[in-house]
């Protein structure tokens, strides 16, 4: 009999200290325990010093795991897995549809549609912009199938937990780090 685990995406927070090969440390750590990240976005954070990262990993309860260990790594400052909590999360794409006069005022029906921008318009092609869920993106995409998509450009997931709670809280004065955001650690 083998043994079928049903993998289900996760959605990992973090917040990292921003320094070169912060990422590539993490990502090897996923790698190691053999998961796909799906979706990755990393930008600033509120915090000076620190950068914000969103994964989207295939696991099953395992991940408990690699999310203990990345909470270990020196760079991080705070990692939680928040796929059982209430969020809020958004993806964005950038989308490049050929056009033609035939074809432009439907493209720009959809776009009305999902509520896509129009970013940019050529005589042969549009850019379109589009922010919502990712099932809000999957179905814009495949219904501009119908025309020749140029180009397309997809940021994944972000997310933060709904309400006045921090996805980060400051620790505690009696659980400080042993470290600053932006003091080197190497």
């Amino acid at each position: 009999m083998t043994d079928v685990r049903k993998l289900r995406p996760h959605t990992i927070i973090a917040l990292v200290e921003d320094r070169p090969g912060v990422l590539n440390r993490i990502a090897s750590k996923w790698r190691q325990r053999g998961f796909n990240i799906e979706s990755l976005a990393v930008g600033h954070s509120e915090k000076e010093g620190l950068s914000r990262m969103t994964f989207v990993v295939d696991a099953n309860a395992d991940a408990t795991q690699v999310v203990r260990q990345l909470d270990k790594l020196v760079d991080v400052v705070d990692i939680r897995d928040i796929s059982n909590e209430d969020i809020v999360s958004r993806e964005m794409a950038m989308i490049k549809v050929r056009t033609d006069k035939g074809n432009r005022g439907q493209i720009v029906e959809i776009a009305e549609l999902f509520q896509a921008e129009i970013v940019d318009v050529s005589p042969d092609a549009v850019i379109l912009e589009a922010t919502g869920r990712e099932a809000k993106i999957d179905s814009l995409v495949r219904l501009l199938q119908d025309y020749e998509i140029v180009e397309l450009c997809r940021t994944g997931k972000v997310a933060m937990i709904r309400g006045p709670a921090e996805s980060h809280p400051e620790p505690s004065e009696d659980e400080q780090y042993d470290r600053y955001p932006g003091q080197h650690t190497w």
